[in-house]
């Protein structure tokens, strides 16, 4: 597979062309924005944690049916990925209030939530990434109704994997979020699963293992990746 131009740098992957139209390299920069890219830094070994971390899931995923883009990793820091048409939604499964839900709502950090709940955002940094519903993205064009339902059961799917996979390791997912988009007509999960894009708990002490660590000045950040890596059976090298 011939490495070819960057297509694309985000906040923490670059995005490479290759010999093949319908494949894409992902390399894992070691790159950290939060806050919409208000704030960043570049932390020593993520973008080889994030990018293990993430063939770890994906492999994971897939094994229990769940479709996704990734196919291999071709070296510490970059994967070979299915080219997809991305969709401009975000999926939110949240099992435990955290983060946005909380300031929106004034709930208590922490309190479970029965059942899970399930959110949409339109994925745009400018504008905040607001939260959006169905309806509005039927209407602008975003996704279609079909679209919708399959990555919301696909998301829920997910959550049914990786809960019991982090509870295992004594850890409690407690929100993450999916991006989708369609190869050959198919919805295949896109982007990554790392902690850049979940909230994890230690079950016991409930200290936080996730990119919160960065967001609120804890410290640890990468140390606290290769923690969750380490309980779950990931192989660092």
């Amino acid at each position: 597979m011939e490495k070819r131009d960057e297509l694309y740098a985000g906040k923490a992957k670059s995005v490479y062309g290759t010999d093949d139209p319908n494949r894409l390299i992902l390399h894992f920069r070691d790159d950290t924005s939060a806050f919409d890219g208000k704030r960043k830094e570049a932390l020593e070994r993520k973008g080889m944690v994030n990018n293990k971390f993430n063939a770890f899931i994906m492999d994971k995923l897939q094994a229990a049916g769940i479709p996704t883009h990734f196919e291999k990793l071709l070296s510490d820091t970059e994967c070979l990925v299915k080219k997809l048409d991305m969709i401009p939604v975000e999926c939110v499964v949240r099992n435990l209030a955290a983060g946005g839900l909380v300031r929106r709502l004034g709930v208590e950090e922490g309190i479970e939530l029965v059942p899970p709940t399930f959110e949409l955002f339109l994925k745009n940094d400018e504008k905040g990434d607001p939260m959006i519903n169905e309806s509005l993205a039927q209407t602008f064009g975003w996704a279609t109704s079909d679209q919708l339902s399959r990555m919301k059961a696909l998301t829920f799917q997910v959550n049914d994997v990786l809960k019991q996979l982090f509870q295992d390791g004594d850890m409690l997912l407690v929100d993450y979020k999916l991006e989708f988009g369609v190869f050959d007509g198919e919805i295949l999960l896109g982007d990554e699963f790392s902690p850049d894009g979940c909230r994890l708990w230690d079950a016991k002490t409930r200290e936080k293992m996730d990119k919160d660590r960065f967001r609120q000045g804890l410290g640890g950040v990468i140390e606290a990746y290769e923690e969750v890596g380490r309980r779950i059976g990931v192989n660092f090298g």
